[in-house]
């Protein structure tokens, strides 16, 4: 969810004719001031090589690309509030039919540049902000993983786990309780240390505290963290005493060895669902709710290393997730994490 000093992806720059180069790849034959052309940007406040929640976002672009006959697409990475804004605005005056600012950290921007151009339709990844032209996509991320608690509560050996985020946003803090509460759930003892890194690109960062997890005990670390997530996959592969989780992509194939499974936000799903509404003309501007009952959020555990999780675990996990499909399940209150 978050900033780098990468400043573009390795695409095509293009001058947009508003007085700026955004990088842009673009369906052959259409011009990328073609107001008629169905066109979607995104922009994203990390790089898209973290293989988490920038580079499924991207992936997601591509497939609007792919899969809407003559869409336009462009991307461009973002560190700023201000840059978010001046973006968004950039964007609107060039024509763009839908702009999607990747996190719950764009809704203000959002809010602001939308009234301004009320053609193009501003959605964030987060966030509950509406208006005429300004929806938000809100991820149920807290249903897998109260799921991923479950597992790492019924399979620490130390009675300690750890949680850590890149910076404390609402969305990652609900996704802390949420698995704090699955743990704790089966495992009413067990201890959850939480820490954030301060950022979502400092890999070395993201390895520190890895290491001082370790270090006090946690023996399976949930990471949400983009970029600087690899590094805590580095800190427990080094340790091999100790498993990680994956979070917003699949992540089970960066560190197979000692990865558990990832709770995965399907994005190039959920951007194909918004992307066809605003192309045919039908959508309507709301908290678009994406859950497990859409399949755009799930556990996805990692074969190499299922056969390691208890079969209790996998019983109540299948249970509870058959009660949230249901609408029958409701995540109770986190115990104080520490």
């Amino acid at each position: 969810m978050m900033n780098s000093a990468v400043r573009r992806a390795a695409i095509v720059v293009l001058n947009i004719g508003v007085g700026i180069s955004i990088a842009c790849s673009t369906k052959s034959g259409a011009s990328a001031t073609d107001t008629k052309a169905f066109k979607v940007a995104l922009l994203t406040p990390g790089p898209i090589s973290d293989q988490s929640w920038n580079g499924s976002a991207y992936e997601g672009l591509m497939r609007i690309k792919d899969s809407i006959p003559g869409a336009q697409v462009s991307h461009i990475q973002t560190k700023t509030p201000a840059e978010f804004e001046e973006n968004f605005r950039q964007y609107g005056a060039a024509g763009y039919s839908l702009v999607i600012g990747h996190g719950f950290e764009f809704q203000d921007a959002a809010a602001r540049v939308g009234p301004e151009f009320p053609k193009t339709i501003y959605i964030t990844t987060g966030g509950k902000t509406v208006g005429a032209n300004v929806a938000a996509m809100s991820f149920s991320f807290d249903e897998p993983s109260y799921l991923a608690g479950i597992v790492a509560g019924a399979m620490t050996k130390t009675g300690t786990v750890g949680c850590i985020g890149g910076t404390e946003l609402p969305p990652v803090k609900d996704a802390f309780a949420s698995f704090t509460a699955g743990v704790k759930s089966v495992n009413s003892r067990a201890k959850v240390l939480v820490s954030y890194i301060g950022n979502w690109e400092d890999a070395s960062a993201g390895k520190e505290q890895a290491l001082a997890q370790l270090g006090r005990g946690a023996d399976i670390i949930f990471q949400d963290a983009d970029a600087a997530g690899l590094g805590a996959f580095q800190a427990v592969r080094e340790a091999k005493t100790a498993y990680v989780i994956g979070s917003n992509a699949n992540q089970n194939t960066v560190a197979p060895e000692v990865t558990l499974g990832s709770v995965v936000i399907d994005v190039p799903h959920a951007f194909m669902v918004v992307a066809r509404e605003v192309s045919s003309g039908r959508f309507k501007p709301r908290i678009v709710k994406l859950d497990m009952k859409v399949d755009v959020v799930r556990w996805t555990p990692n074969p190499a290393l299922e056969s390691r999780i208890p079969p209790s675990a996998k019983h109540a996990v299948d249970s509870v997730r058959t009660q949230m499909l249901a609408g029958k399940f409701t995540i109770p209150a986190a115990p104080g994490t520490k």
